[in-house]
């Protein structure tokens, strides 16, 4: 098989449609692009307009989960047999039951599997209480999603090396594929350079910082509030944190106590309005823990805002960084401060830094490599069942 033959696809995820999920709007986004590639994609999960499966409700489970802007779907072999029926391949997205339902009727039906590492067992362990401090706790969920799908499956798309670098630590033997997740062309700078001439010049100007992401514990909003309340220049910068999650009571209190005087907006954004909001950020503040990649810090720079990231062994986002200004220790408001503060004193280094690191995003990380190098894994792992080879 050739990297040009046309593919017929089915991606299973337990839900789709939801913008404000990572995950839902990268498989959304990848069989948008594989489709302008040629390739027949079929989405099959909760909200698929394709082939819709009904929502599993588990006590206690879904209501925590959908706080994430998760869900979990019924196992259905009707729908899969439906759904699988002449497709080349079959690309599972989760771990989870609906999932590993989708491997044992895909491989009955003699279908080649791929399967995605999009969930960090970090982010269920933080979301969890005191569960995540009982020691080996993220080790032994590694463990459950190799018992449970990782371990079945050949090749293995992951979004960044540190992603590679923790599931080869955790004992996969699989093939793994590093292929960010992109981000699309709608992102990008638009007209703000044009702009930024005659903003600059403002006296008096508002210095825009925005972040992005589900306010969600490890995403750690609370240090960049904690943060802003330390800065110098705070009567000089307005915040606006994009997202929504099981913390926005919290940090809408902490913003309350702590940020008085300061402008500061917290709460969802339509993802269709996100382009126009991260072209006026000047700083797009992203304190994370746990991150296997972060496609919020790539829109962000995408539309020419310089990122300021938490530096964590269990982040990616901290590899975007161009400069050690854009770098913090993960957890440290004063050094975050800091960041922030020499950014705002330095507007001449903020502007050119904009342009860099748009350009350096568009080069690197597009929507249309990542595709390519999606599709490129999926017809070798259908050459790889093709009769005669091993």
């Amino acid at each position: 098989m050739r990297d040009h033959d046309r593919l017929t696809l089915a991606l299973v995820l337990d839900s789709f449609g939801n913008r404000g999920n990572g995950t839902s709007n990268s498989a959304i986004q990848y069989a948008q692009g594989l489709e302008a590639l040629g390739h027949r994609v079929r989405l099959v999960g909760v909200g698929s307009t394709d082939y819709p499966a009904r929502v599993h409700r588990i006590p206690l489970v879904s209501a925590v989960a959908a706080r994430q802007q998760m869900s979990f779907a019924r196992a259905d072999p009707d729908l899969f047999r439906r759904a699988f029926a002449g497709v080349d391949l079959v690309h599972i997205y989760e771990p989870f039951a609906f999932g590993r339902a989708a491997l044992s009727q895909a491989r009955s039906m003699g279908i080649p599997v791929t399967a995605g590492f999009h969930i960090q067992p970090e982010n269920i362990t933080y979301s969890s209480g005191p569960l995540r401090y009982l020691p080996g706790v993220d080790a032994a969920i590694y463990r459950l999603f190799r018992f449970w799908l990782y371990d079945h499956v050949r090749h293995i798309h992951v979004p960044t090396q540190l992603t590679a670098d923790l599931l080869r630590s955790h004992g996969y033997k699989a093939c793994l594929h590093v292929i960010s997740n992109g981000y699309q062309p709608r992102f990008n700078p638009g007209d703000r350079y044009e702009r930024d001439r005659y903003e600059r010049q403002r006296s008096g100007r508002l210095i825009q910082v925005v972040a992005s992401g589900r306010l969600a514990r490890e995403k750690d909003h609370l240090t960049l509030i904690r943060a802003l309340a330390l800065c110098r220049n705070r009567r000089r910068i307005r915040l606006t944190i994009a997202g929504t999650g099981p913390m926005e009571h919290r940090l809408k209190a902490e913003a309350a106590w702590q940020l008085d005087g300061m402008q500061v907006s917290i709460g969802f954004h339509q993802n269709a309005t996100m382009p126009d909001l991260l072209r006026q950020a000047d700083l797009l503040v992203h304190p994370s823990i746990a991150d296997l990649e972060s496609v919020s810090v790539l829109e962000g720079m995408a539309c020419g805002a310089v990122p300021v990231i938490a530096r964590s062994i269990l982040s990616a986002a901290g590899h975007f960084a161009l400069t050690q200004h854009s770098l913090f220790p993960v957890g440290k408001a004063q050094a975050l401060a800091s960041q922030i503060d020499w950014w705002v004193d330095h507007p001449d280094a903020l502007a050119v830094w904009s342009s860099r690191y748009a350009e350096h995003t568009k080069e690197h990380y597009s929507l249309d490599a990542s595709v390519r190098a999606f599709a490129h894994m999926a017809v070798q792992a259908v050459s790889d069942q093709e009769p005669g080879r091993v």
